[in-house]
């Protein structure tokens, strides 16, 4: 037989529904407080992170340019490059005899100039150190320097080297004694070194008696190093090696790259 629950029971469970309505309508509006306060400290906290995500107002120094020293340390040497190179004894004859000409066309002469000057940089100022060596069983000259100057000054002159064999691709110059030289440029391969890098191959040729005679090559290369930069010009009679040319690169870059890991090492 069923019994029934007694009235104290049937109030108990009444009074217990009671409370439990009471706490949900109460806990309702708490719930939601709770709920807003929890986006409002999330929402903070996202800020302050974004904050604390953006990039510092400071930015890392530059390295230091080159000192005298260890632009000199840079610089490549009879020891890199191996007989028959020797250190040089002075100006190749052929620069003044080829290189001392003038051209028509503005870039082309400012070219000319560049090349018997052995500058391509201008009045850009920093460190710049140079060597020569020699080859004398081809009468080939090395001239290589080693620069520490403004990168933007640098990838200037790789800009307007690498618009020549556009504008300057076949013109003629005259020298000082009054020859007339055909002069060539076209776009020199590089090893992919360093950070920017240009090459040019430049050639002068003469005609006599209906037949063309190439009189000089010359080899020009620019390499930016992050900050630093190397510059080369190897020019001899007749063809002169592509070869040597990426070499000197190849081994130039590494040198000086060297050179910049000691320094760090050192502070």
């Amino acid at each position: 037989m069923t019994r029934t629950p007694s009235r104290a029971l049937v109030a108990a469970a009444m009074s217990a529904g009671a409370l439990v309505s009471v706490s949900a309508c109460v806990g309702a509006p708490l719930q939601g407080q709770a709920a807003k306060a929890s986006r409002t400290a999330e929402h903070s906290a996202g800020h302050k992170a974004a904050r604390s995500a953006k990039p510092s107002a400071t930015t890392p120094a530059p390295p230091p340019p080159l000192t005298e020293a260890q632009a000199q340390a840079a610089l490549l040497t009879q020891g890199d490059l191996g007989a028959p190179w020797a250190p040089t004894q002075g100006a190749a004859t052929w620069r003044d005899g080829v290189l001392k000409a003038h051209a028509d066309l503005p870039e082309c002469r400012k070219l000319l100039d560049a090349l018997y000057a052995d500058d391509l940089f201008g009045a850009e100022t920093g460190t710049r150190v140079v060597t020569g060596l020699d080859d004398a069983m081809d009468q080939t000259q090395l001239r290589y320097q080693v620069l520490s100057l403004k990168p933007a000054d640098v990838d200037r002159t790789l800009t307007w080297m690498k618009t020549l064999p556009q504008t300057c691709g076949k013109f003629t110059a005259v020298t000082g004694r009054g020859t007339v030289q055909g002069v060539r440029v076209g776009e020199a391969e590089l090893p992919v070194a360093g950070d920017a890098r240009q090459g040019l191959r430049v050639t002068f040729t003469t005609t006599t008696a209906g037949v063309e005679q190439t009189v000089l090559t010359l080899d020009v290369a620019v390499v930016r190093v992050g900050d630093d930069t190397i510059a080369l010009t190897q020019g001899g009679p007749g063809d002169v090696s592509a070869n040597a040319t990426k070499a000197c690169v190849q081994a130039g870059v590494q040198r000086l790259t060297d050179v910049r890991k000691q320094a760090r090492v050192r502070v």
